[in-house]
């Protein structure tokens, strides 16, 4: 399962890494913790903000694995959602068409 993490990043604790340089090695060690199929940062909400996509296919990564080296490491406001490809779209069609019969 796909999962698109939201990571919103407190200014404060983000400044303190920009200013005293470890910004990478932070960022960095977090994400070969998660191995991310993608990663992009922007600004939401006026604040540093990542969004991550992991990929959990084997259902072996936990929820906490994923959350808590966020939450320690940046204090993070996290929202995450699982999130599908267009292919798993495509793949999930028998599904699609079993709910609309049963609940359409």
């Amino acid at each position: 399962m796909r999962l698109m993490i939201k990571a919103t990043l407190p200014t404060e604790a983000m400044n303190e890494f920009v200013a005293n340089g470890s910004i990478e090695e932070k960022i960095g060690a977090v994400l070969q913790d998660l191995k991310p199929d993608s990663v992009y940062f922007g600004i939401s909400g006026g604040r540093r903000t990542a969004w991550i996509v992991v990929n959990t296919e084997d259902g072996s990564q936990s929820l906490p694995a994923i959350a808590e080296p966020l939450f320690l490491t940046f204090n993070a406001q996290l929202e995450i959602s699982p999130v599908m490809t267009p292919e798993d779209l495509g793949a999930a069609g028998p599904d699609l068409a079993a709910a609309a019969q049963k609940y359409g």
